[in-house]
């Protein structure tokens, strides 16, 4: 990391269980003087009424920084990209109306980042997306900008082992959901494909195993490569329906986003499969059988997993599925998908 940021002033961006995890101690000894201040208090979710206080304290001196570096799962790597673009006001509710007007822009100020993911699953760290929540409005908003890739990111396997049960599930899952989602898009392409199938097949064999043996370094290492191959897989293609339906799904229901995006993976496996024969060949590549077993065979990893694949399992009726999925298919992420839309029965 000293040789990365080569003698930048640093703010660190983490969660509030870093400290006692010894993970700012090492940060204080590897930066020294380098290090200007720590924001400690990420929550799950980056949320507006968090973000908004934390943006202006954080661009109240810009000389504090040249670079911010980014250590956690998704939800910190997200903060840290929401942190570095710079309005020219210094106001979160400009950088909230540019996002709302969804065309491009130049920021009028950006720092660098730098990633460290301490999950195996955003892929936050090799792609260029944040999620902005805003709970209270029932809105999302999605920041992706040329400056909002990372500068490095450092995958560390054993910053992961601390994590527990349900959390590595999550994010696994979600580092499926990615996977996939770069299979049955209209930008898929051989690279995403390669990445994609490769991620499939080692987040399959390898998650199970790592979630009855949560300190296996050799497991939390295949599953952190597992999860940046997924990463590198959806930086080209971005996602598609699952992760539609999923953003529905956290702000009505409060579903984890890994959970979120990841129940209905067997339903949307099943709507893509016949839609266009090459993505038939990858899926068939990923699962090595035929459409109605890899189905099953996927449902079943969930369930195995722990993980309840129906809506009506999460309290949403048939109709509301209905409606729900008709909406995500209208959606920025749902219009990448290959597929026509289901019946829920």
């Amino acid at each position: 990391m000293p040789r990365i940021l080569n003698g930048a002033k640093v703010v660190v961006v983490t969660f509030p269980e870093a400290r006692s995890l010894g993970l700012l101690e090492k940060m204080e000894s590897l930066l020294g003087k380098q290090l200007t201040d720590v924001i400690e208090d990420v929550r799950p979710n980056p949320d507006v009424a968090q973000l908004t206080d934390m943006y202006h304290r954080f661009w109240r001196d810009e000389r504090a920084c040249d670079t911010v570096v980014a250590l956690g799962g998704g939800s910190a790597i997200d903060t840290a990209k929401a942190l570095m673009v710079g309005t020219e006001s210094g106001n979160f509710d400009e950088l909230l109306a540019l996002l709302a007007d969804g065309r491009s822009f130049t920021p009028s100020r950006i720092k660098t980042l730098v990633a460290i993911p301490t999950t195996a699953g955003t892929g936050s760290e090799v792609t260029p997306w944040a999620t902005i929540w805003d709970a209270e409005k029932h809105k999302k908003y999605s920041l992706h900008l040329d400056c909002t890739w990372p500068k490095a990111a450092i995958v560390d396997p054993e910053l992961m082992l601390t994590l527990p049960r349900e959390i590595t599930i999550s994010t696994g899952l979600d580092a499926l959901s990615h996977a996939l989602e770069s299979i049955w898009n209209v930008n898929a392409n051989p690279i995403s494909d390669a990445f994609a199938i490769g991620a499939i097949h080692e987040i399959m064999a390898f998650l199970p195993p790592l979630v009855e043996e949560l300190d296996n370094l050799a497991l939390r290492s295949s599953m952190a490569l597992a999860a940046m191959k997924a990463g590198l897989a959806f930086s080209n293609t971005k996602t598609a329906l699952a992760h539609s339906i999923s953003y529905e799904m956290t702000l009505r229901y409060g579903l984890p986003h890994g959970i979120a995006c990841s129940f209905t993976l067997p339903l949307v496996l099943d709507m893509a499969w016949g839609a266009r024969a090459d993505r038939d060949a990858a899926l068939q590549r990923a699962f090595n059988t035929d459409r109605q077993t890899a189905v099953s065979r996927l449902r079943d990893f969930l369930h195995q997993l722990g993980v309840r694949t129906e809506f009506l399992d999460y309290g949403v009726s048939e109709e509301e599925a209905r409606e729900m999925l008709q909406h995500a298919m209208q959606g920025p992420r749902g219009k990448n998908f290959i597929g026509s839309t289901a019946v829920i029965a």
